[in-house]
């Protein structure tokens, strides 16, 4: 990065440190760190809204849509995290893929799949081999949103459907009683009141989350782990920057990054879940009113 750095073999002490920590792969290790965050970051909003329709969906009057939030949260619930991370990216890849192929490959009797192998023509390719690197990166981020998405709104949906279930039910009776209709009762009474009681489950929820980024090295996808493998493992004299096994001090970065993330993460949570607590009739909400007293 430095014209200092032209010559690594010239280095020694905190010039080669400076240098070292400066190549193309370190600031691509320092990257992989707002895409860990970017990844936290969308994923949580998506996975509410799944795990919201989910819930909402599970507690209908209509049967085929009750079936189908409950399934939904009992499959996914049901079967191994790990299963799904790695099920939903291949059967996207390939439905996307197989859907482009229809139009865009000679049909020549050729099947699709053959001999436990998928493929199609260059054509349908997602992304295709002459897109930059950055679109191929963007796509296999993608679908590891998707995954986390799906996977972590199941477990918000089973969360919501307590909550819902926690609402004291004379509350709601008493809005029946004013005139409101059943969407005015679930909008204006059932959903604010839910969210204290849906709160400390979705607090755990967002700390597993923070643990199971890793997975995304799973998913191809270059983050925090794979680069902390990649940096950390001995270099021989053939590489620019030779140096032994530092795995340990890269690994105890990630340590030091998650243990950040989850002691912000528990700060800002504890603040939501006072405001949260004002004036409700929660265990919470009682400690409030006697603390004011």
């Amino acid at each position: 990065m430095f014209d200092t750095c032209a010559d690594p073999k010239t280095l020694e002490g905190l010039s080669w440190l400076l240098c070292y920590l400066t190549t193309g792969k370190h600031l691509a290790f320092y990257s992989s760190f707002f895409v860990v965050l970017a990844l936290m970051a969308i994923v949580a909003p998506v996975a509410l809204a799944f795990g919201f329709g989910g819930a909402i969906a599970a507690r209908s009057p209509v049967l085929p849509l009750r079936w189908f939030g409950k399934a939904y949260t009992a499959m996914v619930r049901g079967i191994p995290d790990i299963v799904f991370f790695l099920f939903v990216p291949v059967v996207m890849d390939q439905g996307l893929e197989y859907l482009r192929y229809l139009y865009k490959c000679p049909h020549d009797g050729t099947p699709v799949w053959a001999n436990n192998e998928f493929s199609v023509c260059a054509a349908a390719k997602l992304p295709l081999s002459t897109s930059p690197q950055i679109w191929h990166e963007v796509y296999g981020f993608t679908l590891a949103v998707i995954a986390f998405s799906i996977v972590f709104g199941a477990f918000a949906a089973n969360v919501l459907y307590g909550a819902m279930n926690a609402v004291p039910r004379a509350q709601l009776e008493t809005a029946e009683a004013y005139g409101m209709s059943p969407a005015q009762v679930r909008r204006r009474v059932l959903i604010p009141q839910m969210w204290t009681y849906a709160l400390p489950g979705l607090s755990n929820l967002w700390m597993i989350l923070i643990k199971a980024t890793p997975l995304l090295f799973l998913l191809g996808v270059e983050d925090i782990v794979y680069w902390a493998r990649e940096l950390g493992a001995t270099k021989s004299q053939l590489y620019d920057y030779p140096h032994p096994d530092w795995r340990v001090w890269y690994v105890l970065a990630l340590l030091v990054f998650y243990l950040g993330m989850t002691k912000l993460s528990e700060r800002v949570l504890d603040r939501l879940s006072a405001r949260l607590s004002k004036g409700q009739a929660t265990m919470a909400g009682e400690a409030q009113r006697k603390a004011a007293a």
